[in-house]
């Protein structure tokens, strides 16, 4: 009888504790919730939506193609500079791999974008570097499908990196990856389709 008593004692006790801290987490686990994440790192651009066509001025169709305008933001804390790589995941249709159109490395970590109309130059004012493309040239090159084919999906992809990478703009994309590796803080991509 006394333990019986004693065992039904017991089991209110632990239900009163339960229901003064239900529903929900412990005490402790109240305090330490987080919040849901906020959203990542975005890539947009005024000059064409994501998934749309990329108008003609920024491809091979206009014959002195311009890069367009982009812009980021949720720029995670931490970032000292970012990478973007700019390619035809569909390629030229000869070769496995795919095409390289742009790549830039080393934009300042403070910057939310790049102006349209960026310059061949290896190295920009601001420290930002540019690579060959694909074509051998250095810098934007326009996207060229042609027409007897399905509309390519051209793709920016930017890197938020906790580091400046220590290459030169006579660094392959390879070379860029390989740098990069351990030091992505966010990414976020862009595409827009085109063909002739």
């Amino acid at each position: 009888m006394k333990k019986s008593l004693l065992a039904t004692g017991a089991l209110m006790i632990a239900f009163a504790a339960g229901t003064m801290l239900a529903p929900g987490l412990t005490g402790q686990e109240k305090g330490s919730k987080k919040g849901p994440a906020g959203p990542g790192l975005t890539l947009n651009s005024p000059d064409f939506t994501d998934g749309g066509i990329i108008p003609n001025k920024f491809t091979q169709a206009d014959p002195m193609p311009v890069s367009p305008k982009l812009e980021w933001t949720n720029v995670p804390p931490g970032v000292a500079s970012f990478a973007l790589i700019f390619h035809d995941p569909e390629g030229n249709g000869k070769n496995a791999e795919d095409t390289l159109h742009w790549m830039a490395f080393n934009i300042p970590g403070n910057s939310t974008g790049l102006a349209g109309g960026q310059s061949a130059d290896a190295t920009l004012p601001d420290g930002t570097v540019q690579a060959k493309n694909r074509g051998g040239g250095v810098g934007y090159m326009g996207p060229g499908a042609g027409a007897a084919g399905p509309y390519h999906h051209y793709t920016f992809q930017l890197y938020a990196l906790d580091t400046k990478l220590t290459l030169g703009p006579d660094a392959a994309r390879a070379d860029v990856l390989k740098a990069m590796d351990g030091h992505i803080l966010g990414k976020a991509a862009l595409e827009g389709r085109f063909h002739r």
